[in-house]
């Protein structure tokens, strides 16, 4: 056997040394602590077993120098527990790191092995070593998009590329090498931020009824991509891919955001698999009350985020991704959970969100959070957090309404406008808000305007699963029809839908496919779908290239009108004279309607009272006429969500203007039009 000091107790995980590798884990309540090297990944036994016993301890820190090992080695943890403590004994379990960078053992893993407290030795999965060089940020420096100017893409790695044809007959080419393809059609599109579905590694048998788990919101590892995104068994080499799939996105101006997954892990609750965590310190990184986990996170389990050992495993995995990988951003989800205390009671002052917004490492990255948990804790207007956007859910389901036709609705979609003030803070000129329509959770774009019930029978769960209250509307049929009235009317809701979203003050978010008409067959949770139903289709011929078109041009207004829609965020230059101001019509000037009738909602957006904008909402079932408001120049319309074709953009120079109905309308003053447009 090697030669083994006690070693450090930092770094936590593996670290290569001069002479070796250093270990560092974790486990308050252990009185013995094993190291277990194995040749191969998928070796049944070890070929070395290092004992650590209380002098490789400091405080709760267990940690040893092995010499004469390096890079690639695979390794494992068994962990022995105090005797009638408060921890159950798993000593018999093969432990992962919880701070290891390379996860392997795939082909012999059994999670049902997994679940109780014998041997798993001959079916586990191990950790590997790995070296921790640092992103290149000198050749490929941070985007560094500004949040007034951002534009989100939110999609699934695996399900964006799996219908993507691979280069050269390489039928292994992994998802973000196929990624690299599509590179020119989001820049095309108009985005500035992807915005990742988990990429932590994850069981794929974490999933009943047979099906496999594809989105992986049920993290095994906090430091590790999943395996089953390469081609690539080595972990070195999976670092390496990653690497350079961000180093192509910030060549190419796109940041890359993580939705990251804290607040609990594939575990499950007492009855659930020993993976990691559970078998080093249960009682630790869990919230446990008498042998029971808590769980606010709908999965068995809760992260104590609140406790410093584990918050430092977490702000550990934060700065990996950003100084490691070269990670823009991160989207916490339920993050609201990690802001939760003892008796999972929340906090005002979280110390997880504190420690984020003081590391210097951090202080750069876009942060982006839920607001809620399935413990029933909302807070947006109150998220403590000041660095933290928010997704806002009131938006979605405030222009969901709207354009469903809903009563009492007008004043809810003009606050929505305005960058919800009344959900934010009043006396704020901006605010934190992620909008959105759609996400991964809840129905696709195309299928909100398609069905008026969720169709998940195949999550094989009787239907029961996914969200109940969607505020969707079919228009008649359930699901696909070969009516072209129905689906000229589709096609306009969904044009009413973004053109609400990319007006509106705040960063809008798009899902993966809503810019094609992307369809999941009235299913609205593909979590466990990697089938037709959850992926991305890149058929032309089944595209809405129409739909894709419209999108296009209304990023390219966004962004041209950048200055008015979304102004800076910066309070020094907002606080000036020149600050842009909202005024409501109805359909006649000055005049809006809030009343619980109303379906209609006109405004113009001024500066110094002068209105360069005027936009005209009619959720209404009838065309109505809007009177507009005078100019000494005349107004060009630039989008009519009723016309079923790329509108060129006409000079209006009438006092009305007629709004079709279920349609919207976008005019801009004609000098904005000449300088913003035709001089750029």
């Amino acid at each position: 056997m090697a030669v083994i000091n006690i070693g450090k107790s930092v770094p936590l995980g593996s670290t290569i040394t001069d002479v070796g590798v250093n270990f560092c884990i974790v486990a308050t309540k252990a009185i013995l602590v094993e190291i277990l090297i194995f040749e191969e990944k998928n070796s049944t036994k070890p070929i070395y077993i290092y004992k650590l016993d209380k002098k490789f301890k400091s405080g709760p820190y267990w940690h040893a120098e092995i010499e004469g090992l390096g890079e690639g080695t695979i390794y494992a943890y068994r962990i022995h527990q105090e005797v009638n403590g408060i921890n159950r004994d798993y000593s018999k379990k093969v432990l992962i790191d919880p701070c290891s960078r390379g996860i392997t053992g795939w082909e012999n893993y059994k999670r049902d092995k997994s679940t109780d407290e014998r041997d798993n030795l001959y079916c586990c999965l191990k950790s590997v070593v790995c070296d921790r060089e640092k992103f290149n940020f000198k050749e490929f420096p941070r985007p560094g998009h500004s949040w007034e100017e951002s534009i989100i893409y939110e999609l699934h790695i695996g399900a964006f590329t799996k219908t993507i044809a691979s280069i050269e007959n390489n039928k292994n080419e992994s998802c973000f090498n196929k990624f690299l393809q599509k590179i020119p059609y989001l820049k095309n599109l108009g985005i500035t931020s992807i915005e990742l579905l988990p990429i932590f590694c994850y069981d794929p048998k974490d999933a009943p009824n047979g099906l496999n788990n594809f989105w992986g919101y049920s993290p095994i590892n906090w430091f590790t991509p999943h395996f089953e995104y390469f081609n690539e068994n080595s972990p070195k080499k999976i670092r390496q891919e990653f690497k350079r799939f961000v180093e192509e996105c910030h060549k190419n101006n796109i940041e890359v955001i993580l939705d990251v997954v804290y607040n609990h892990t594939s575990e499950g609750n007492s009855n659930g698999p020993v993976l990691s965590w559970k078998g080093i310190d249960e009682n630790l990184y869990y919230f446990i009350d008498n042998n029971k986990f808590q769980d606010v996170s709908g999965c068995g389990n809760t992260i104590a985020a609140n406790r410093s050992l584990v918050r430092r495993l977490i702000i550990d995995s934060l700065k990996c991704w950003v100084n490691e990988f070269g990670i823009d951003g991160f989207r916490f989800d339920l993050g609201i959970a990690l802001t939760r205390g003892e008796n999972l009671i929340p906090l005002d002052n979280p110390p997880l969100f504190e420690d984020i917004e003081s590391d210097p490492d951090l202080t750069e990255i876009k942060l982006i959070s839920e607001p809620w948990d399935c413990g029933g804790l909302y807070k947006i207007k109150d998220f403590p957090s000041k660095t933290t956007f928010t997704w806002n859910g009131h938006f979605r389901d405030d222009v969901r309404r709207f354009w469903k036709g809903e009563e009492s609705t007008a004043w809810d979609m003009s606050d929505k406008i305005q960058g919800s003030p009344s959900v934010y803070n009043l006396e704020k000129m901006n605010t934190k808000t992620i909008n959105f329509i759609t996400s991964h959770d809840g129905f696709t774009l195309k299928d909100l305007v398609s069905f008026n019930s969720k169709h998940n029978f195949a999550n094989r769960e009787k239907n029961k699963d996914g969200e109940n209250n969607n505020n969707s509307f079919n228009y008649g049929v359930e699901g696909p029809t070969s009516s072209e009235k129905i689906n000229a009317l589709r096609l306009q809701q969904q044009k009413n839908f973004l053109l609400s979203l990319f007006i509106s003050k705040g960063v809008p978010m798009i899902l993966m496919g809503d810019e094609i008409g992307r369809s999941q067959g009235g299913n609205n949770n593909t979590w466990c779908q990697n089938n037709f139903l959850g992926w991305m289709n890149w058929d032309e011929t089944n595209q809405d290239l129409e739909l894709l078109n419209y999108v296009k041009q209304l990023t390219l207004i966004r962004k041209k009108l950048i200055y008015l829609i979304n102004p800076s965020l910066n309070e020094e230059i907002s606080n000036n004279k020149n600050i842009i101001e909202y005024q409501w019509h109805g359909t006649t000037l000055d005049k809006p309607d809030w009343g619980s009738w109303s379906h209609t909602i006109a405004f113009s957006i001024n500066n110094d009272k002068n209105p360069l904008i005027w936009i005209g909402l009619n959720a209404y079932s009838k065309n109505i006429n809007f009177s507009i408001p005078t100019s000494k120049t005349n107004w060009i319309k630039v989008l009519d969500t009723s016309m079923n074709f790329s509108l060129k953009p006409k000079t209006i120079k009438d006092k009305f203007i007629k709004i079709n109905a279920l349609s919207s309308i976008v005019l801009i003053k004609n000098e904005v039009f000449e300088n913003v447009f035709q001089n750029n």
